[in-house]
């Protein structure tokens, strides 16, 4: 790390950078996601379903963060998640994947991931799939 970046930092910053965690507020309390895990275990648990930049069984997830739900173009959503009200952030993401079927009575989705520390993750990894940007 250059010393003038380091400087630029709060006190104890730099000792979160190497690793590429994201801390995920609103997550499971006390739950720090670690993006890098999260790409494993988001493979391994919803990568039978969803991709990141196409849709499957389930919709896309790049830029899932910050998305009104069910607004994917191109994907059929079940009449109970289109009419839901909700934008994806750490925290109904975490609360959907906990359980979707009770988030969104209704919904196509039945998976649920009872880890908290996967959860964790899986959202730590999600928030940092930014949208793909165009070459200049």
């Amino acid at each position: 790390m250059r010393p003038i970046l380091k400087a630029a930092l709060p006190l104890g910053a730099a000792l979160f950078l190497p690793t590429f965690s994201a801390i995920v507020y609103g997550a499971t309390p006390g739950r720090v996601g670690d993006a890098r895990a999260g790409a494993t275990a988001y493979d391994a648990s919803c990568g039978g379903c969803h991709s990141l930049d196409a849709n499957r069984v389930g919709p896309a997830h790049r830029a899932v963060v910050g998305r009104k739900a069910g607004t994917v173009p191109g994907y059929t959503y079940s009449p109970a998640l289109k009419k839901a009200k909700i934008v994806w952030t750490a925290a109904t993401l975490d609360a959907w994947l906990s359980d979707p079927q009770k988030m969104v009575p209704g919904t196509r989705m039945a998976f649920r991931l009872t880890d908290a520390k996967r959860r964790a993750d899986i959202i730590a990894f999600l928030a940092a799939q930014q949208p793909a940007t165009a070459s200049r």
